[in-house]
Order: C-alpha cells, then structure tokens, then sequence
C-alpha cells in the first residue's frame, strides 16, 4: 500500500512538472482550462493522480479552482506581478546583506560562473529562465539564512513565469547576461555595496519592462 502512494505521489508530482513546463513555455495560457481526462490518457492513469497534480499547482500559484468552471491556468494581475518582484528584491538584498556580514561563499560563486558560462550559450526563452532562476537561487543560497532561502524558494514558479514574459522582450536576454557577468566580477573584487547596487537595480529594471509589456497589453484591449 504504502509503494502503491508513494508511486501515485511520484506520479503526479511528474505531471504537476510537464504542466508547469507548458504553462512556463507558455503553450498553456492564462485562463486555459486543466482537462484532467487529457492529462490522465495522455499518462495512463486514473483522474485521481492528475487532481493531486492539479491542487499541488494550486499551492504553488500557477492553478486556480473557478466554481463551476474548474481549474484554470492562473492570470495575475499587475498589482501582484509587482509585489512578486518586489517581494524579490527585497530578499536578495537581504541576501547581499548576509553575504557582506559573512564573507564570500566561493563554492556558491563558481556555481553562479558556472551557471553564467551556459547561459551565453542559450537564446531560448524557457532555457534562459530556468538559468538565471538557478543563477539568482546560488546567490541567495550563498547568504547561508534558511530564513530567506525558504521564503525566496517560495516565489517559485510565478516567478519564474514572470521573468519568462520579461526575457521575451527583445534584448532582455543579452542584458541579463552582461549584468549577472559584472555582478560576479564585483563579488570577485570585494566590492560588495557596488554588487548590491548593480543587483537591485538589475531587479529593477525587470519591473520596468514588465510595465512597459503591462502597459502594451491594455493598449491592446
């Protein structure tokens, strides 16, 4: 019995995953409906690991349940775009601040340079989100506060389809590259404040272009 859930539960945290990829990739839109029947023929299961899969997405912010329709993939509105990454900055500069009272983590930056390296490498969008996810993820890790990983972990998967949007802007992708480029050379000189300062308005400038893309959107309704 207890082989038979733990199957079930790896289940559907797989599909909770693929759904998460085609929402990220955007192939799953805000306000599309979750047909559980689908995604259960398309794995060969009952509808019961496809509703854990469902309510998990639910928990992480990207699903929301809609009485008599069912669940949709979720529409943010702009109040809460902005206030997940603000919410961001303040936590990496949380971050910044712990890492300046501790010293430089070094194994923590060559995983951020490692990250970097393939992330001149990729065009792709959903790629390059993923990557500069995991590259922002080293350096809050790096402030060695569980505190602030735990609370930055939460952002998650709407944070990650946030930036997906901004990186789709042309030249956003480039940009990125070279600011995380001169954060590392900075956290390599010392130069902590001036890190800091780059990093915020880094995160800052995703604001901006998210209200530029905001703005776009309502010009077109």
């Amino acid at each position: 019995m207890k082989a038979d859930k733990f199957n079930q539960n790896a289940l559907s945290n797989h599909i909770a995953e693929h759904i998460t990829e085609q929402i990220i990739k955007g192939e799953l839109v805000p306000g599309d409906k979750l047909i559980e029947h689908i995604y259960a023929e398309e794995y060969g299961t009952s509808r019961a690991p496809v509703r854990e899969a469902i309510y998990l997405l639910s928990i992480e912010g990207l699903v929301e349940r809609i009485p008599r329709k069912g669940a949709i993939v979720k529409d943010y509105t702009e109040n809460e775009i902005y206030d997940l990454l603000e919410i961001r900055i303040m936590l990496e500069s949380m971050a910044m601040d712990r890492i300046s009272r501790n010293g430089i983590d070094w194994n923590g930056l060559k995983r951020m340079k490692e990250l970097l390296d393939k992330m001149n490498d990729v065009t792709d969008v959903h790629q390059y989100t993923q990557l500069n996810h995991s590259f922002h993820t080293a350096l809050v890790e790096m402030s060695k506060s569980e505190t602030i990983k735990t609370m930055y972990s939460r952002l998650g998967w709407p944070l990650l389809r946030i930036q997906s949007l901004s990186f789709a802007s042309q030249g956003n992708i480039e940009k990125s590259v070279r600011e995380h480029d001169l954060l590392i050379g900075l956290l390599e000189d010392g130069k902590l404040e001036e890190a800091a300062d780059l990093l915020t308005s880094h995160n800052q400038d995703v604001i901006a272009s998210m209200k530029r893309k905001m703005g776009k959107r309502e010009g077109l309704k």
